[in-house]
């Protein structure tokens, strides 16, 4: 498998819609993908990120819009001449074929000389972790070696474009952490454009170098993966990224350099780096666990949130704690287990310390701002 085989890339999604009547589809979908960048569409099921995938392949009629690899319209073009790899969700592997056969397949499509394509299988299987199964049959292989086999019969092919339709779904935790990472490596060697569609924020903060949120066929928000998470827009963006509280609040202070909210139970909490609320505007914080801390109530010192410990649950590196604080869902605090002084107990009255430059201001949808 060689790298850098064909030149680099970038793919620009101009007002694409897959709809034809049937939502969600995409609905006028318009993103570039650079060069030789990792991109990912985050989403819910049925929230059109793999439609996105599938019209870019060839596979699923574009109704409006275009698809421009390289500044060249494909919209027409069939899919085998594409140069698109795609790695499918379940595989779409050929149970009656032993795994070389599988990345021999599109070489042979190619029309390669044998010893090319043997080369290619051999360098492929051996970089995938497969050296050993050339003869097994998918039946044969765990799901980690058919997930290994899926991106090795797409990369043999040394595709302009690399398309991964959850390539990590259904694996267990620790298996997915390793394949998370190698993927990693993989995209950094080979460097091709590749565009990404998961449901899982984990995968999708770890791998991409930059990705939109999609819901309902429309892109919420892009950017690169620390600033949607530190800094989502919308809550539906940060409770795609992973776990958040929300807490409703008022604006009651206005600042040069950010805000002051009041939650429903008169709690105050500077908020920084806001731009267009004004006193009375009505919106919800963005809590992540992670950012919060705790002390003694009777101890507590600064802007905060009282509460009672109401659950604590022990995961080896942290503490998962939720903190009742009244009227709505509890609040959820995580805590490195490494750095804690002090255990807390159920029934212990805290007070959530909150940063102003940690805390996120976001609309609320129910109630506008």
């Amino acid at each position: 498998m060689s790298t850098g085989a064909r030149p680099l890339v970038d793919i620009r999604l101009d007002e694409l819609d897959t709809r034809g009547g049937v939502p969600p589809g995409a609905c006028g979908v318009s993103e570039h993908v650079r060069y030789g960048e990792f991109f990912t569409f985050l989403g819910p099921p049925k929230s059109g990120k793999s439609d996105v995938l599938r019209a870019i392949a060839g596979f699923l009629p574009i109704t409006r819009g275009r698809v421009l690899v390289d500044g060249q319209d494909i919209s027409a073009v069939p899919p085998r001449l594409r140069g698109v790899g795609y790695v499918f969700q379940d595989g779409a592997l050929w149970p009656h074929l032993p795994a070389r056969e599988h990345v021999a397949f599109g070489l042979r499509q190619q029309r390669l000389p044998a010893d090319e394509i043997e080369r290619r299988v051999v360098t492929v299987l051996a970089r995938l972790g497969l050296a050993g199964v050339e003869t097994l049959k998918p039946p044969d292989l765990t799901l980690e070696q058919r997930r290994r086999l899926a991106l090795a019969r797409a990369l043999a092919v040394e595709p302009r474009v690399l398309l991964l339709d959850e390539p990590l779904a259904n694996l267990d935790p620790t298996t997915r952490k390793v394949l998370r990472l190698e993927l990693t490596k993989l995209h950094r060697d080979l460097a091709v454009t590749t565009v990404h569609a998961t449901r899982n924020a984990a995968d999708a903060l770890a791998l991409s170098d930059r990705l939109a949120v999609i819901d309902g066929g429309q892109v919420l928000q892009v950017g690169d993966p620390a600033e949607l998470y530190q800094r989502p827009k919308s809550r539906a963006v940060a409770e795609a990224l992973g776990p958040a509280n929300f807490l409703s609040v008022r604006v009651v202070e206005v600042r040069d350099l950010g805000v002051v909210v009041e939650t429903e139970r008169g709690d105050r909490v500077p908020v920084a780096g806001i731009g267009a609320y004004r006193l009375g505007d009505r919106g919800l914080l963005v809590l992540r666990p992670e950012t919060l801390s705790m002390t003694e109530a009777a101890m507590a010192r600064g802007p905060g949130i009282p509460g009672r410990i109401a659950l604590r649950v022990f995961e080896g590196a942290r503490h998962l704690y939720e903190i009742e604080i009244g009227a709505g869902a509890p609040v959820r605090v995580e805590l490195a287990a490494a750095g804690e002084t002090r255990i807390f107990r159920l029934g212990d009255r805290v007070r959530v310390e909150i940063s102003s430059e940690t805390v996120v201001l976001v609309p609320d949808a129910d109630q506008g701002t």
